[in-house]
């Protein structure tokens, strides 16, 4: 799932303290010939608010099924986030379909300033002190994955000086 990116750090759930986060519940209906077939579809993401998180959908025909499904299809997808401080390291834009979302690092104390499924993920990653935009589409699975699009981009100084073979303090100091 998250191949493209390349410091994307999987995480396995053992051992973590994973909260989930509803999203949202969708009524789907198949329509057949002997009538119509409600089913139900969850979207959740998990996190244990230190950097770690993952999303899932879950598909059944009643609602507490779904979203069980949903939590341990996000925790097959856990990933590490670098977090600094309670916020992010830089600002950075993610895309997923027609949704795009932007997030930026904030001063201590300014909060979750985000909405609907970007509040969700940043809050189930850990982050307190962020601001964010969302444009194009609302639906809500794609501005989950253009969350996450944005978060898996982000890199610490530590890895960026690993990455160029250098000390941290060159890095800053160049």
């Amino acid at each position: 799932m998250y191949q493209k990116y390349k410091n994307a750090e999987l995480v396995k759930p053992s051992g973590l303290d994973l909260k989930d986060h509803l999203i949202g519940v969708q009524r789907v209906t198949k329509v057949t010939k002997g009538g119509r077939a409600f089913g139900f579809s969850a979207i959740v993401v998990v996190g244990d608010e230190a950097g770690v998180v993952g999303h899932g959908l879950g598909k059944s025909k009643d609602v507490a099924t779904a979203i069980a499904k949903g939590i341990e299809d996000a925790k097959k997808n856990l990933v590490r986030i670098p977090i600094q401080n309670k916020t992010l390291p830089h600002e950075q834009k993610g895309k997923y379909g027609g949704a795009r979302v932007n997030i930026i690092p904030a001063s201590e104390g300014t909060g979750v300033i985000a909405g609907g499924a970007v509040r969700t993920v940043l809050e189930a990653v850990g982050v307190h002190d962020v601001l964010s935009k969302s444009q194009g589409s609302s639906n809500p699975h794609n501005v989950v994955k253009a969350t996450f699009d944005a978060l898996l981009q982000l890199r610490n100084a530590g890895s960026i000086a690993k990455e160029r073979g250098i000390s941290l303090s060159k890095v800053f100091n160049g």
